[in-house]
């Protein structure tokens, strides 16, 4: 797939499929290709914030070329001041950092900064001092976007990408009805995952795309494993960009059960997140006296684990996706327990619900290895 000589290729990445299950891949590009997203996060940025701002970016930037870099070369580019931190590792540390830059825009992964709001405790970031928050890398579940809303009282908005599309997508205007979508790099469409055939406009399916201008290495209707849909609507705004819906989540983050019913990632996001104390989780599905499972292993604010745990349940059954899986007794909630400390990584992988159905309970470790307590309801 590599079209040009390799001396022409300036950045390569190797990362994983479906999140962190498929075969590993390589993306090439070029100083062209490079170019091109920087020219779309400078364009997408400015219509976010003005000249003379700060923006701290809470992704991946000390390597040259990764999406932090790129991001901080396109905004000074518009004569803002972009702060290249990095993932949160120290979340005292990024608020210490936050409060040095008065009405700041923030960069960063959902969950990342869902848990720099929630586990503030000293109130270290009063309200209005955060003028807005960009959130990527991942599947943006409502749930979170309001609770920043309401935590900082700034406005978030999402931005939709990912490596293989040259890191840029699409991206929310303030209207904050879709992405408007980086068409004159792309070509995307939305497909049926199923036949491979492509939906009328409005109907959700697959999203595809073709990279226009590429060329290290182009990439002809490449399937995304994300669910959303074209919006047929004019914008607000007024742009006569094209535009992607809300993505529904991920293909690879469903997990089917039986009857053909599934459980899907996003569904437990809305329901999850919504609970206060909740700063993060991670859900599987095992097989228990012949029926599936749900097991949840959550990251909370310290004190907030028993009432999480009865909320959870409440959360789980009163939401439509998911009592019916109850009702019908498709699906059982097994165990839930809590981990202090989070998850080892920088948080930029894809989460989905891990299926450890067909695997020897007995001889498996659980995901949470710092279980401080297990609660069986």
């Amino acid at each position: 797939m590599l079209c040009t000589s390799q001396d022409e290729i300036k950045r390569v990445v190797t990362l994983q499929s479906s999140g962190t299950t498929g075969q590993p891949k390589r993306i090439y590009f070029t100083a062209e290709d490079l170019e091109a997203t920087v020219d779309f996060f400078a364009h997408g940025m400015a219509t976010l914030v003005a000249p003379g701002a700060t923006v701290l970016i809470f992704l991946p930037g000390e390597l040259r070329d990764s999406v932090g870099d790129l991001l901080a070369r396109a905004l000074v580019r518009t004569k803002v001041n972009p702060v290249v931190w990095g993932p949160v590792r120290d979340p005292a540390a990024a608020r210490a950092e936050i409060m040095k830059h008065p009405r700041p825009c923030l960069v960063g992964i959902p969950t990342q900064m869902l848990a720099l709001a929630r586990g503030d405790l000293a109130g270290a970031i009063p309200r209005g001092w955060v003028e807005s928050v960009l959130l990527s890398t991942d599947y943006v579940p409502e749930a979170i976007e309001r609770e920043l809303e309401q935590l900082w009282g700034c406005r978030v908005l999402t931005h939709y990408g990912m490596t293989e599309t040259g890191l840029g997508g699409g991206v929310e205007c303030q209207a904050g009805e879709g992405y408007h979508l980086r068409e004159a790099d792309l070509y995307t469409e939305i497909i049926d995952p199923g036949t491979g055939l492509t939906v009328a406009d409005g109907e959700e399916g697959e999203v595809v795309f073709t990279t226009i201008s590429r060329r290290g290495m182009p990439l002809v209707r490449y399937r995304t494993g994300d669910l959303a849909r074209l919006i047929k609507e004019p914008c607000p705004c007024g742009t006569v960009l094209k535009r992607l819906g809300r993505v529904q989540g991920r293909i690879a983050a469903e997990v089917a059960l039986k009857d053909g019913r599934r459980l899907r990632m996003n569904e437990l996001d809305e329901a999850l997140f919504a609970i206060p104390g909740v700063l993060d989780y991670r859900a599987e599905i095992e097989v228990r006296v012949g029926r599936d499972q749900l097991r949840l292993c959550f990251q909370t604010v310290k004190g907030e684990e028993e009432q999480v745990a009865r909320k959870a349940r409440s959360a789980l059954l009163s939401q439509d996706a998911t009592r019916v899986l109850w009702r019908d007794k498709v699906l059982a909630l097994g165990s839930i327990t809590f981990c202090p400390t989070g998850w080892p990584g920088t948080g930029v992988a894809k989460r989905q619900i891990l299926d450890r159905r067909g695997i020897d309970l007995s001889q498996r470790a659980s995901s949470c290895s710092a279980v401080i307590t297990a609660l069986r309801i």
